[in-house]
């Protein structure tokens, strides 16, 4: 229902752009907490996303809301992206990227328990839901790329959620550690050889090569 002075289609409007906005500062936020942490000064957040920082404190009054809000919009992304993924990629490239962006949401995710302080009911409740989530999301991707031939079969899904959430334990602790580069080198260890070319494809190749 619209007040008097606001007709329909302006307050319409309005809150479009206060959803757009919205979208920015949470874009602007996971960024920034990726590079930064979750502690990053909010004129960070406000530089990033180009909006003021009353905009920011108006649509999260708390550091904690702020945090929470940015931890379930990188879910949303990562639930999506898996539908997302550009035509002529690989399946195994889709994993990798798939797993890169999570890795950037684990960034969140390690400083969401400071975030809620002693708010522990709240924070088990979050990690449930990510992982009730995300973890079909990531079987998906690593069936798909097995079933191309990329990767091995024989790799959990929940298993390789928690290999890539110790490889990114680093990144509190060591300032050069670099996540993307150990998790590539997981990743590489997931592929499948070249199959062995049999022995009629030998003999093939061999008849081929003498007649050029």
């Amino acid at each position: 229902m619209s007040t008097a002075d606001t007709p329909p289609a302006a307050a319409g409007r309005k809150r479009a752009d206060v959803r757009r906005n919205e979208q920015k500062l949470l874009d602007a936020a996971a960024a920034v907490f990726v590079r930064m942490g979750v502690h990053a000064p909010v004129r960070e957040i406000a530089a990033e996303s180009g909006l003021g920082m009353g905009t920011i404190y108006r649509h999260f009054p708390t550091r904690a809301d702020l945090v929470v809000a940015v931890f379930r919009h990188q879910v949303d992304a990562l639930a999506a992206a898996a539908h997302a993924a550009q035509t002529g990629e690989t399946p195994y490239e889709v994993l990798r990227q798939w797993v890169h962006q999570f890795a950037d949401f684990l960034v969140t995710k390690h400083g969401l328990a400071e975030a809620l302080h002693s708010d522990q009911a709240g924070f088990e409740t979050l990690h449930n839901e990510f992982v009730e989530r995300l973890l079909p999301v990531l079987d998906q991707l690593l069936k798909a790329s097995a079933s191309a031939g990329y990767t091995r079969a024989d790799v959990r899904a929940y298993d390789f959620m928690l290999a890539i959430g110790n490889l990114c334990i680093g990144i509190e602790t060591f300032p050069d550690y670099q996540a993307r580069h150990m998790i590539d080198l997981m990743l590489a260890g997931l592929t499948q050889p070249a199959p062995a070319p049999t022995d009629n494809e030998v003999s093939n190749s061999a008849v081929n090569d003498r007649a050029c």
